[in-house]
């Protein structure tokens, strides 16, 4: 439904967001929002706010419970800003503001329009051969971004295979696993304040690290990516390896957030990551209604039909509870709750 006489973009009222995440779990909210590009979206949020809504923004519903029920905000959905482009070339729907020919980027001057964002990446509108740089805005999903990758024989993403979600996702929290993180290649972002400001945060700048892409409450709009130039099938190679250890050891055909513990501190685990902590505890025999412990790798909780938030929340607390009894170690989540 797009309700534009309301709102500046889609719409979708009393929306139902366990079709929206991952875990396939979670409650109503009044309004979800669809822009479909960077303009779109900051209109939205600034229109949002006017109004007085609290506002969440939701990419491509993975690293997130939402709990049961109405939910008191209004959702942004970036899954419609999913453009993904060269520095230099317009997005494939051609949308304007494109930068004249032979033209670069003043640094101190306003945003350029933000349906093309190469100035982020500070570079004229030709791009080279020898310039393996993507730019994605927020909604581009990751496993969209590793095709293109791989397409053009561009390495550095392939320790992302197999994680789900979408670009601002991943950029917000860093995602990765034990071949690389996000921020490994990520050049730069654009973010849009809580005030409504534009942005653009270098990799030096925000400090990321470990599920922390160190950009507080600034949401994403785009990101730069810097890859490397390799070889098509040298990429295709690394990628197809690591999916195949990947889909071994964790469920990913399952409805699940990801992982929903933070690994500890190694110093104080003896090394044990979170999900082996968790198995030697016993955790992989817990389960709360259809929510329960992946007996594949048990920093996962998977949906099996029909679970509720309830299950999720309660579930994570018995498995925190049980290794903390064990070991006394306590596990901070990874995924983010709401509200």
């Amino acid at each position: 439904m797009n309700c534009s006489t309301t709102w500046p973009c889609a719409a979708l009222p009393a929306a139902d967001l366990s079709t929206r995440t991952t875990m396939k779990v979670g409650g109503r909210v009044a309004w979800l929002l669809e822009p479909a590009t960077p303009e779109e979206f900051r209109e939205a949020y600034l229109l949002a706010r006017e109004r007085g809504h609290q506002v969440r923004v939701l990419g491509g519903g993975a690293n997130l419970l939402v709990c049961d029920g109405e939910l008191p905000f209004t959702v942004l959905c970036t899954s419609r800003m999913g453009r993904i482009f060269r520095p230099g070339t317009q997005p494939e729907d051609g949308a304007d503001g494109a930068p004249e020919s032979g033209s670069t980027a003043d640094p101190e001057r306003e945003p350029a329009p933000l349906a093309q964002l190469e100035d982020l990446a500070r570079v004229a509108p030709v791009p080279r051969e020898d310039d393996p740089r993507l730019v994605a805005w927020a909604g581009a999903s990751l496993p969209g971004l590793l095709r293109t990758a791989r397409e053009l024989g561009w390495s550095g993403l392939e320790g992302l295979v197999g994680v789900p979600g979408s670009a601002g996702g991943a950029a917000a929290m860093n995602a990765g696993g034990r071949w690389g993180d996000f921020w490994d290649v990520v050049e730069s972002v654009r973010v849009l304040t809580p005030e409504g400001e534009l942005r653009d945060i270098t990799r030096a700048a925000a400090k990321p690290s470990y599920r922390d892409g160190g950009l507080g409450e600034n949401i994403v709009l785009g990101v730069v990516l810097a890859l490397e130039v390799s070889q098509r099938a040298e990429v295709s190679t690394v990628m197809d390896t690591y999916l195949r250890e990947k889909n071994a050891l964790q469920p990913v055909t399952e409805a699940s957030s990801g992982c929903i513990f933070k690994n500890p501190d190694p110093e104080l685990s003896d090394g044990r990551r979170a999900g082996q902590l968790i198995d030697e505890c016993g955790g992989k025999e817990l389960r709360r209604g259809a929510a329960l412990v992946s007996p594949r790798h048990a920093n996962f909780i998977i949906n099996s039909g029909g679970a509720q938030a309830a299950d999720v929340f309660t579930l994570i607390e018995d498995v925190r509870d049980l290794v903390a009894q064990k070991t006394g170690l306590q596990l901070a989540t990874e995924v983010r709750i709401w509200p």
